[in-house]
């Protein structure tokens, strides 16, 4: 379901994609994160996701235009796992506000790998 914006003049969508797309580049941009993960179902391993389709690595829900949204991503080796997950939840609750006037719910960091520079 894609997010909805009405006013008197009009309606705006924003699809799930778009918001997913927001959210990892937010997620990118801090500080200790190598970039998005996805898990291959056969063997179970996080494999680091190319720029263009990061938002495999993401999952938005929209219930009402309170988006949630589930990040999966790979961290650099040596940084604090909470401190930086707290920093991308912040970072990507406030980016997703800003630019698309709808609120954000809850925001999920899961760690699928560590790596190594």
């Amino acid at each position: 379901m894609a997010a909805e914006i009405k006013n008197e003049k009009g309606m705006v969508q924003i699809s799930n994609t778009v918001i997913a797309k927001l959210a990892g580049y937010a997620a990118t941009q801090c500080y200790g994160v190598v970039g998005m993960a996805t898990r291959s179902s056969k063997d179970g391993i996080a494999r680091l996701l190319k720029k263009e389709s990061m938002d495999r690595g993401i999952k938005v829900r929209v219930n009402e235009n309170i988006i949630d949204i589930t990040l999966y991503v790979i961290m650099e080796y040596g940084v604090n796992i909470g401190t930086v997950g707290g920093i991308i939840k912040e970072s990507v609750k406030y980016q997703v506000e800003e630019m698309t006037g709808l609120e954000v719910g809850c925001v999920t960091v899961n760690v699928e790998s560590i790596r190594v520079h």
